[in-house]
């Protein structure tokens, strides 16, 4: 068990561990029905699997299992669907792709040591240069971001500097930054996390079309990074979305991929916002 010992690990007549209702408190007010849906989804399709979670080892810690879901409903414009949690405590915020590990994007000899540790956060960050047309998608290599980091930790500089600099550009554009599976463990394969998560994202799916369809929008675009998220696409919500596929971000392909560099170019997300 890890710091959810804090927490109430009863678990209620609905199947629901107590412990996961209380997680909800991190989670804007527009989502804490749906959540509760799709917790109680899980147990459903599962019984077993939420009381036998509550008393495992896992990631993220502090309850901060719905920590993405801080971005109101009313917002979303994006959902991008991660593989899931970073394997380090210091790393999984509950935030797809957001390491807590890093703070500071950038030293003088390129990205900075925590960036380069966190391999999918490289690969993205190269992607939106390559996508703008700061660095050639034949060439991101050291020498290469070395000049970029010059300009970028210049006074007066465009760029941001900071991680939850770049956590705020995406949520400013309308991302919900969620994880195939919410949580990590060591000992469970996260193909076998993920496919428990199902219903719970399903249930969030289908919420986020009934919102847009009675905002009179277009629904929010899916985005899905790697085989494990694209198996959401067997999902019954799934077909309602538009939707940019890529391969996960772990992998180097991942920086010349066209339809992410569409997708991204014209937001900008590593300049500084007005």
């Amino acid at each position: 068990m890890n710091d959810q010992l804090a927490f109430d690990l009863t678990v209620r007549p609905d199947g629901v561990p107590q412990v996961f209702k209380d997680m909800l408190a991190l989670a804007d007010p527009s989502w804490r029905t749906v959540l509760e849906q799709g917790l109680l989804a899980v147990a459903q399709a599962n019984p077993a699997y939420l009381p036998a979670l509550a008393v495992d080892h896992y990631l993220p810690t502090e309850g901060r299992l719905f920590a993405a879901f801080a971005q109101p409903m009313d917002a979303v414009r994006y959902v991008l669907v991660g593989e899931g949690p970073y394997p380090r405590v210091e790393s999984a915020t509950g935030v797809c792709f957001m390491d807590g590990a890093v703070d500071e994007l950038w030293s003088e000899n390129g990205l900075s040591k925590p960036v380069n540790r966190a391999t999918s956060l490289r690969n993205f960050m190269k992607m939106l240069l390559v996508a703008e047309g700061t660095l050639t998608a034949g060439n991101t290599s050291a020498e290469a971001m070395a000049g970029v980091a010059l300009t970028a930790r210049a006074p007066g500089s465009p760029y941001i500097s900071t991680l939850p600099a770049l956590q705020h550009n995406l949520l400013t554009q309308g991302f919900l930054l969620l994880n195939a599976a919410l949580v990590f463990r060591s000992h469970v394969k996260p193909a076998v996390d993920a496919k428990a998560w199902q219903p719970f994202l399903n249930t969030v799916l289908a919420a986020l079309l009934d919102h847009a369809q009675r905002a009179g929008r277009a629904p929010a675009t899916l985005v899905l990074w790697g085989k494990i998220a694209e198996q959401l696409q067997a999902l019954p919500a799934n077909a309602g979305f538009p939707k940019a596929l890529s391969l996960h971000p772990y992998n180097l392909g991942f920086i010349i991929n066209p339809v992410m560099q569409a997708l991204f170019r014209p937001m900008h997300l590593l300049r500084r916002k007005p």
